[in-house]
């Protein structure tokens, strides 16, 4: 019956849905400590089980003044990381030290994990549209609240350009291209200038395989909520730098080729200098945003396939796959 009279005293005052007359028997029978537990628990059920795509997308999140205030640590975070990571890749090759790579890298991993740090309690300290992305994907944040971190992110990636070239000579910034993310550059030959560093598929390859390293490796840790908080915040974001500088180094090792920068894994800080400083920088750009999507996409298959209980994340209520299937439910 999908209706049903509600009686009091032998009067009939009600006629409703069966659902509601229980939460309505709750409001007049139940103390004001439990119908105050009734209702937050009702609340929760609401939002721990959207069923609208407009909900799975977390469309009401694009005017949540929250979420953009929350999208500034990112900015800010992002700004920093790369004002930081091009300051590091400039310096570490002009002190002209015998192994460059490796002194860049460990300071890549200390700053990274710095950041990661500091930005965490606001945004949950992505600062990185892998990151970013990822999390979208696997249902931890949504896809309108992800679409608002990678803004504020590439903002920030520019505004953190924008410090650097303001503070380097003219010469450190053409010789260093503003430590951007870079396949190629001019050098100059024995007979003229010459192009140095990668093919774009060696590239390709090189930001797949990186980041999806990075994905498994590490964010993995911060996804899952068991392992967060068995290992601790700060340990679990050290990890993420520590992983960052190592990838960074196997990356540039590894090819052994001047002019290639390295593993980008973050499109944004690539997009800062870019725009800045524009030129070859250009050049194969698509790289390292195609990439380190393609490898957000393995890493989210890889989250399905395995059983669930070795999977424990906070939250999955945004999962891409869940959109996906109210599109055609």
């Amino acid at each position: 019956m999908p209706y049903s009279s509600y009686f009091v005293n032998g009067d009939l005052i009600f006629a409703v849905h069966p659902y509601k007359q229980i939460k309505l028997m709750a409001d007049i029978c139940l103390p004001d400590a439990p119908r105050q537990s009734w209702n937050n628990a009702e609340e929760e059920r609401k939002n721990s089980n959207p069923t609208t795509f407009c909900e799975l997308l977390g469309l009401e999140e694009l005017f949540s003044l929250e979420v953009w205030r929350a999208s500034v640590a990112e900015l800010v975070g992002t700004a920093v990381l790369v004002f930081a990571l091009d300051t590091i890749v400039i310096s570490s090759f002009e002190s002209k030290t015998s192994s460059p790579n490796l002194v860049m890298s460990i300071l890549i991993a200390i700053i990274v994990a710095i950041l990661l740090i500091a930005a965490n309690p606001i945004s949950g300290g992505h600062i990185n549209p892998v990151i970013t992305l990822s999390a979208a994907l696997v249902g931890i944040i949504s896809l309108s609240r992800a679409a608002i971190y990678i803004l504020a992110q590439c903002a920030g990636a520019i505004l953190g350009a924008l410090a650097l070239k303001a503070v380097v000579n003219s010469t450190i910034e053409d010789t260093f291209s503003l430590g951007g993310c870079t396949l190629t550059v001019i050098a100059p030959g024995p007979n003229g200038p010459i192009v140095v560093g990668i093919g774009m598929a060696q590239g390709l390859w090189l930001e797949i395989l990186c980041t999806f390293v990075f994905l498994w490796a590490s964010i993995w840790m911060a996804f899952d909520h068991r392992q967060a908080q068995a290992l601790g915040r700060v340990i679990v974001l050290s990890i993420v730098g520590i992983v960052v500088g190592l990838l960074v180094f196997i990356s540039t090792t590894v090819t052994a080729a001047k002019g290639y920068a390295g593993a980008g894994m973050n499109p944004a800080r690539c997009l800062g200098a870019a725009l800045v400083r524009g030129g070859h920088l250009w050049y194969g750009h698509w790289v390292f945003w195609v990439g380190p999507t393609i490898a957000c996409v393995a890493f989210y298959l890889y989250t399905k396939i395995i059983p669930r209980q070795h999977y424990h994340a906070e939250g999955y209520k945004h999962d891409f796959f869940n959109v996906v299937k109210s599109l055609f439910t």
